[in-house]
């Protein structure tokens, strides 16, 4: 995949980036529901701007960034990855947007086939995120993208790693998995609180939950 990335026009521009379009690129859906926020702000959506104490300043985001982990091919695939500054700190930003949908498989339903890649790939995963094994009711997916968080941010040299799960649920489904994956961490998950966990080489890894604005989900 080449690396020169082109400015986005419109919404429209994001669809072709969508593993499925003509599945996931609907009116309801968290796709187009993020295409949306993303566009119609002025730098950073509100809600993830206010988890700093600050204004923070959006340096460049990237829909569908796709960042590759050990053991295996398949890589981890943020909805947004953003580089921003936060006062003084330079934060890379990696976004789960979510609507309705689950964050995918538990790491026991994940690991049930017992591959030897995947194996490799939650022991780089704890690595990255200084933990140790994690229970198997926890989801695989807030794992893998915190750690591509934390890859972009040692890549790229920034002072901090952030893992936003950007909802536009007003139900806050799923918010307990959240909950649980950061208690697992040692950190609390308040809901539009910024949370940091201090990684053994001074980066933190900062973890929040936000809602977005209903009027993203509308028919347009």
């Amino acid at each position: 995949m080449s690396k020169i990335l082109l400015p986005a026009r419109d919404i429209s521009d994001w669809k072709g980036l969508l593993a499925d379009p003509e599945k996931q690129w609907k009116p309801g859906y968290s796709a187009m529901a993020t295409a949306r926020s993303w566009m119609s702000a002025d730098g950073l959506p509100p809600e993830i701007s206010a988890l700093f104490e600050s204004d923070p300043e959006l340096i460049f985001a990237v829909p569908e960034h796709k960042v590759p982990l050990p053991g295996g091919r398949r890589d981890s695939q943020c909805d947004v990855f953003a580089l921003l500054r936060a006062q003084d700190q330079t934060v890379a930003l990696a976004v789960e947007a979510k609507v309705n949908e689950p964050f995918d498989r538990t790491l026991g339903d994940w690991l049930a086939d017992g591959s030897e890649g995947k194996k490799q790939r939650l022991q780089a995963i704890c690595d990255y995120l200084e933990c140790p094994e994690p229970p198997a009711d926890l989801r695989y997916q807030l794992f893998h993208r915190s750690a591509a968080a934390i890859i972009e941010s040692k890549r790229l040299k920034t002072d901090a790693a952030a893992m936003v799960v950007q909802s536009f649920s007003q139900e806050h489904r799923w918010f307990d998995d959240f909950a649980a994956f950061c208690a697992f961490l040692g950190t609390e998950s308040e809901r539009g609180v910024l949370h940091k966990r201090l990684l053994s080489d001074g980066r933190s890894l900062m973890l929040a939950w936000v809602t977005g604005a209903e009027r993203h989900l509308d028919t347009p």
